[in-house]
Formats: structure tokens, C-alpha cells, sequence
């Protein structure tokens, strides 16, 4: 097997995969299109700029994007992706100043956003296996990754994202086995049959159930219970989240969790969280964390 030089692996610091939204063309808010729902109040489509976008590229109802109807604004994370492509691929030239490269900027940012993530996602896998030939793989993926960017527009646009996407949810799953394992082994019961990849658990009330180590990558979650569980070594990869009660619940340990799937979960200044993500700012503060006999569900 040829060895990699540890030098030309990208680094572990997540900086460059997050955020910054100071040194982006509004991307998010021009690139993407979306239609009137519960996240959104409005139509817009792709390619054109959202009616509450500034002059100075900045949100003009920023601080009410919630009681706006716009909570999918305040969901949603680029990765880096907003300033990696306005700052570097583009040179610091805005759509607005050469509107000749818009199209060609928007499907950039839609390609490199989800390299960011995967990238986000291996970082997470490199902390969290000691398999040296796992270790090898993802330091593979990650120089590709990198490759791909450093390659400029026409090979990021050109890259083949779905086959990259499958091989690194292959090394994820391996990744994701080993460190499960660690909370299974042992322990005097397993999660239920029913808490298993992609499962539907809308609604549920989990709270009473032993969630440790529990496969729950691409579960449906929507306006599930899960005030005061316990997630260590539960895999969260696509999981969807959207108004998950987690007040109280301890994620520090739960596997492939995003900013992005945590801000669209409910939760309160009680819940305990991985360090390299942050506490959504429309959490509520603390309150006692509900048993699964106390009754009615507050709203």
C-alpha cells in the first residue's frame, strides 16, 4: 500500500469549514431557490437574490428571519463554502460587480458547499478511529477533496460529487461501526429493532429508551422526544432533526452531528453539546427535563 506524506493532508482545523458570512456574496441567499412552506413564507427561484438581501450583501431582517417565516434561513450551513468561493475561486469579485460570472459562481458554491461537508465529516472520522488502514483511506478522500478545490471552477464543476459522496459514506459506516461498538460491548441491552438506519420515528417519544450506540444515520426524527437522552456513540449522519426536542439531552459524544442538523432541532441551554458546534441561538434557556410520566407534552 503507497504511504501518504503526512505533510500534504489537509489539516484538522475546522476554521475553513465554517462560516463566514462577512467574506461571502450572499451565496446561500442568491444560488438556492425555494418554495412557500413551513421554513419559508415566500417563493424564490435559483439564481435570483433574495428580496431581503442588502446592498452591502448582508440580511435585512436578519435579527426576525424566525418570526418572519424564514427559519430555513437560520437552518441552513455552507461549510465555508460562501468564502472559499467568493474570496479565493472568484478573487473577491462579486456576482453584482461581473454579472457575466453568476451562473458560473451559484453552480461553484452548489458543488463546493457539499465538498465542504464531506470534508466536515471526514475531519470527524479522523478523530474517531485509530484504524490505521481507515485512517489511510480518509487521508486519501481529504487529498482528493482538496485537489478538487485546488483545481479551480472547471474541475470542481467537472468532479464526479455522487461516486466521491458513496465512497465516503462507505469509510463513514466503517468509521461509524468501530466507534459504536465501543458503547455496545457490554452493555446488559442493545436499542430496539425499531432504532436502525433510515427508521421512521416521527413523533416518537424516545425518552425512556436506551439510545447508546443506537445506528440511527438517515432516521427520520421530525418532532421526536429525546428530552434528557442519553446520545453517546449514536450515529447521526443525515439524520433529520427538524423540531427534535433535545432539552437536556447530552449529543457531546453523538457521531457525524452538523451545525446544520442541530439548528433545526429544539433544545435549551441544558443540552450538552460537541465542542466544535454551537448552541442555536433560538434554544430556549433550561428547564427540567421532561421523564416519559409526566404527562402532556408542553408545545
Amino acid at each position: 500500500m503507497t504511504s501518504i506524506d503526512a505533510s500534504s493532508t489537509p489539516s484538522d482545523d475546522r476554521s475553513a469549514l465554517r462560516a463566514n458570512c462577512a467574506d461571502c456574496f450572499a451565496l446561500c441567499c442568491t444560488a438556492f431557490g425555494f418554495q412557500r412552506s413551513t421554513d419559508f413564507p415566500i417563493d424564490k427561484p435559483a439564481g435570483t437574490p433574495c428580496l431581503n438581501l442588502a446592498d452591502d450583501f448582508s440580511c435585512a431582517i436578519h435579527e426576525s428571519l424566525r418570526p418572519r417565516g424564514f427559519r430555513g434561513c437560520t437552518v441552513f450551513d455552507c461549510f465555508g463554502a460562501g468564502q472559499l468561493v467568493s474570496q479565493e475561486l472568484f478573487s473577491g469579485t462579486s456576482w453584482r460587480e461581473r454579472p457575466d460570472t453568476s451562473a458560473e459562481m451559484f453552480a461553484t458554491f452548489s458543488v463546493v458547499r457539499q465538498l465542504q461537508e464531506m470534508s466536515w465529516y471526514l475531519v470527524e472520522a479522523t478523530e474517531r478511529t485509530a484504524a490505521s488502514d481507515l485512517v489511510m483511506h480518509i487521508s486519501r478522500l481529504r487529498i482528493g477533496i482538496q485537489r478538487i478545490l485546488d483545481g479551480g471552477t472547471s474541475e470542481i464543476l467537472a468532479c464526479d460529487v455522487e461516486s466521491l459522496r458513496a465512497d465516503i459514506r462507505s469509510v463513514l459506516i466503517d468509521v461509524s461501526e468501530e466507534a459504536r461498538g465501543g458503547y455496545l460491548a457490554g452493555a446488559d441491552t442493545e436499542p430496539g429493532d425499531d432504532l436502525h438506519p433510515s427508521a421512521d420515528l416521527a413523533g416518537r417519544d424516545l425518552r425512556a429508551r436506551r439510545l447508546c450506540g443506537a445506528d440511527l444515520r438517515g432516521a427520520i426524527l421530525i418532532g421526536a422526544d429525546l428530552r434528557g437522552a442519553d446520545l453517546a456513540g449514536v450515529d447521526l449522519l443525515g439524520a433529520d432533526l427538524r423540531d427534535t426536542r433535545l432539552d437536556g439531552a447530552d449529543l457531546s459524544a453523538a457521531l457525524f452531528l452538523t451545525q446544520m442538523r442541530l439548528n433545526a432541532a429544539r433544545g435549551d441551554e441544558a443540552a450538552l453539546l460537541p465542542t466544535t458546534l454551537d448552541r442555536p441561538g433560538h434554544w430556549t434557556t433550561a428547564s427540567r427535563a421532561s421523564s416519559p410520566t409526566d404527562g402532556e407534552l408542553s408545545p
